[in-house]
């Protein structure tokens, strides 16, 4: 056997360290690789707007927003009653799934939109509309179009909450519409908060609009607002006129004589007698309904119809309206019934009714409707009833109907 030296000793130790080192620095890149799954989970993206995607596949995209904020609109269009509240593509997004979705109301089957339909200018076909578990509404569903351009702040026709904003979570928490109202057993705003927390797709929204995932009653109001002030119509043949002359008293080009006559009587106001028995001048309608908005004028008292719907309890409180644009469809027929009560059908009927008014039992009848303090009496003869009729129809848009900024996001 040979001998193994000193010089041959010291060689194999430092082989066996370099050996050992070489191993435990082996060990010490392994034990530093994550194991697979880990590395899967790293690699993973989360989709911040999931849930959206879910719900509303391709008709809610947070990267591409339909316009809201910056819509056109005609520049001799002036009142605006929404500008402590300034729309945004995001908020206002939010209020449309808000508006559109049952889980408002407390057992899943009614929305904003159920009383406020697109089809009809956002307004019911039913004289009262349906509201939970065969609730209906005390008066007529009001409609929506050009709300915010008016000089009128107040909400309902009776004006009982003092901005849209108010407005908006009112029938959440009514019993008989959505039913959040704390009564017989039912659960209040705080049910509802917490019941859209539960929702992914809020989560998800309330983030995108807002910055976190907190929901408050206050934010609801805030974006159900933006949401519907941003519904606008001014594509009608009215506005194709009016962009044509310096002012409205002018003839537009693109009307008929039979429209240009009814548009003077509507903004022509009546010369009465001694008796409110007109003798010349026009119907005075502007007076209330102000063009180019055709907003109600907020010193507006209550205009004749002072009736409760089913019952016979005088209800002289209600001094709103909508605007008149769009109040007849494209079809030329009303969208809606007219009124508080919903008892009018068709323009014809509400002419009807201003044409002779009485102020019996009346004490808030505004004073424009009686003239020397009697009832007014207008004369309209059956010339002047169709040019106002056709007046009226030339106020109706088209793209407020179909437009899908203001559609159903649930119906994919």
């Amino acid at each position: 056997m040979r001998k193994i030296t000193k010089t041959m000793l010291s060689t194999i130790i430092i082989i066996v360290i370099a050996i050992g080192c070489s191993k435990t620095d082996s060990l010490s890149t392994l034990s530093a690789i994550p194991p697979a799954s880990v590395v899967t989970e790293t690699a993973k993206t989360v989709d911040p707007y999931a849930n959206i995607k879910i719900a509303f596949g391709t008709n809610i995209d947070p990267a591409n927003l339909f316009n809201y904020a910056n819509q056109n609109k005609p520049n001799y269009i002036l009142k605006d009653n929404g500008t402590a509240n300034p729309i945004t593509d995001s908020k206002a997004t939010l209020g449309r799934i808000l508006f559109y979705d049952k889980n408002l109301s407390i057992d899943n089957t009614i929305s904003c939109s159920s009383c406020h339909n697109q089809k009809f200018a956002f307004g019911d076909t039913a004289v009262q509309s349906d509201g939970v578990q065969s609730g209906l509404t005390v008066r007529h569903a009001m409609r929506l179009v050009n709300s915010r351009f008016a000089e009128e702040s107040k909400f309902f026709w009776n004006e009982r909450a003092a901005s849209l904003e108010i407005q908006t979570t009112m029938p959440i928490q009514d019993h008989a519409e959505m039913g959040f109202s704390g009564l017989n057993g039912r659960g209040t705003m705080s049910t509802l908060l917490n019941k859209l927390t539960s929702i992914g797709y809020y989560k998800e929204l309330f983030k995108f609009s807002y910055g976190d995932t907190i929901i408050t009653e206050n934010r609801l109001q805030e974006s159900l607002a933006q949401f519907i002030r941003s519904i606008q119509s001014f594509d009608s043949r009215y506005d194709i006129g009016r962009a044509q002359v310096n002012n409205n008293n002018r003839d537009f080009p693109n009307y008929s004589t039979l429209e240009n006559t009814g548009k003077t009587l509507f903004s022509t106001p009546p010369v009465f007698d001694g008796n409110s028995i007109r003798i010349s001048g026009g119907l005075g309608c502007n007076g209330c309904h102000r063009a180019p908005e055709f907003d109600i004028d907020s010193n507006s008292k209550n205009n004749g119809i002072i009736g409760t719907i089913g019952t016979n309890v005088l209800d002289i409180a209600n001094t709103r309206s909508a605007s008149l644009r769009d109040l007849i469809n494209p079809n030329g027929l009303a969208n809606t019934p007219m009124m508080h009560t919903g008892q009018f059908k068709t323009i014809q009927e509400v002419l009807g009714h201003y044409n002779n008014i009485s102020n019996v039992r009346n004490t808030n009848l505004d004073p424009k409707l009686r003239p020397n303090n009697i009832g007014q009496k207008l004369n309209m003869t059956v010339d002047e009833i169709t040019a106002i009729t056709a007046f009226m129809k030339t106020l109706t848009g088209t793209s407020v109907y179909t437009d899908k900024r203001w559609s159903d996001p649930f119906v994919k």
